[in-house]
């Protein structure tokens, strides 16, 4: 067992409220740092497909059907991953849909998102891979903003540690360990993974200048260094998990997700060689209004037919409208 008299500034404190009551509504901290995270990441995303040519705020249209589906999948990974919060002898059923207490699993968002986001790039002619690598950083720093949630939870923290930024928890909490010190201090996995994710945003961007980022690489290299730190954090956390041949549920996930981001950039290396010139589906492109030609302008130009002969010889006979006006300046 570890645990020492620490003082607050060789430690990380734990906020002491998780929410605020704005009259008969409560809002949860940990649902702002989400949906402040999709936000972000939705601004991202827009601006980088906007600079490949797509048109502006298509990702709006994508992010109609992808959000919602993410979100799903992200409660129902969680709740097949740890079956035991909800189900059983003494469980309360309807909390699987309780989603402000936490318990949402970025891998099942990314499974939800994806069928989502395949949908939706369908529907406005989107390449998926190009949305897909247009989303990767964007994605990424989502992920780091939504940790702070489970900072606010006081939830998903580490082994005990002495290091000077360990982690204080209630000794009330419902997940603090029994049977250790109330001053006992734990690994901040949240802010780890919130380092290592704003590093990958860093990478990411700096990759994605890149000619070789295209085709869905970018967003291969997003699962496999999302997927590595990932193994790291989810090693060294206690909360309950379901073990599958030693390894946490999770571990596994991402174990998958770093095989799944090779796996992508491995094959879309060789399918794909040359650069990809739009972000849209052949036949689906946009044009900018902005692109148009200046010759399509009909109110500005004079189509009508020339002059015949005859009528030139008419006009110096009668004196023409033009001469009429001199004469009488």
């Amino acid at each position: 067992m570890i645990h020492a008299a620490h003082t607050l500034v060789a430690s990380i404190p734990s906020p002491s409220v998780s929410y605020i009551d704005l009259g008969p509504l409560r809002v949860h901290f940990y649902a702002l740092c989400i949906i402040a995270g999709i936000i972000v990441a939705t601004l991202i995303t827009n601006h980088r497909l906007t600079r490949r040519g797509a048109e502006p705020w298509v990702v709006i249209d994508i992010a109609l059907l992808a959000v919602p589906l993410a979100l799903v999948g992200a409660r129902v990974f969680h709740v097949l991953t740890h079956p035991g919060f909800y189900f059983g002898e003494g469980k309360n059923i309807w909390a699987v849909f309780f989603i402000w207490e936490g318990g949402i699993a970025i891998f099942g968002a990314l499974i939800g998102g994806a069928v989502g986001a395949y949908l939706g790039c369908k529907w406005t002619g989107i390449r998926f891979w190009s949305f897909a690598d247009a989303l990767a950083p964007g994605l990424l720093l989502a992920q780091a903003m939504g940790r702070f949630g489970n900072w606010f939870n006081q939830e998903l923290f580490g082994l005990p540690t002495d290091l000077p930024w360990g982690l204080e928890i209630d000794s009330s909490n419902p997940a603090f360990p029994a049977g250790l010190a109330a001053d006992t201090l734990f690994h901040p996995t949240f802010l780890y993974e919130v380092i290592w994710n704003g590093l990958g945003v860093l990478v990411l961007l700096w990759v994605g200048r890149s000619a070789w980022a295209q085709w869905g690489k970018l967003f291969g290299l997003y699962l496999v260094w999302y997927g590595a730190g990932r193994i790291v954090w989810e090693s060294i956390r206690i909360d309950p998990s379901e073990i599958i041949l030693g390894l946490r549920t999770n571990v596994w996930a991402a174990i998958l997700g770093v095989l799944v981001g090779v796996a992508i950039i491995v094959v879309q290396s060789r399918r794909h060689t040359g650069d990809e010139s739009s972000p849209y589906q052949a036949g689906r492109e946009w044009v900018s209004p902005s692109a148009l030609q200046s010759q399509s302008t009909d109110d500005f130009v004079d189509l009508s037919a020339p002059p015949t002969p005859e009528a030139l010889t008419d006009g110096a006979t009668t004196g023409s409208a033009t001469s009429t006006v001199s004469a009488k300046q």
